[in-house]
């Protein structure tokens, strides 16, 4: 299994927007082939700081989704809305 975590941050205006758009697509990503969990944290003290953590059966998997229509959608909506440059690690559970 891969745990796939994204690191974002958004200008305190777009906040809004982007929660609807997770909001949106949520159970979309959460029901996508080899996706197994998914969920949106926030930053207690950083408010425009948020991560999603996803498990994903395999790489491969990881993968087709981010080669997929629904990612490049969510993406589009999402990186227009960054107040830094997000980060992303895939790790596995020790």
């Amino acid at each position: 299994m891969i745990i796939r975590i994204v690191k974002m941050g958004f200008l305190p205006d777009q906040i809004d927007a982007f929660l609807e758009n997770f909001e949106q697509n949520k159970e979309k990503i959460r029901n996508f082939e080899g996706c197994s969990h998914l969920k949106l944290v926030r930053d207690v003290s950083k408010i425009n700081q948020f991560f999603t953590y996803s498990h994903w059966e395999s790489e491969e998997h990881l993968n087709n989704y981010r080669n997929s229509a629904l990612f490049k959608g969510v993406w589009a909506n999402t990186k227009n809305k960054f107040s830094q440059r997000p980060e992303a690690w895939s790790v596995t559970e020790v």
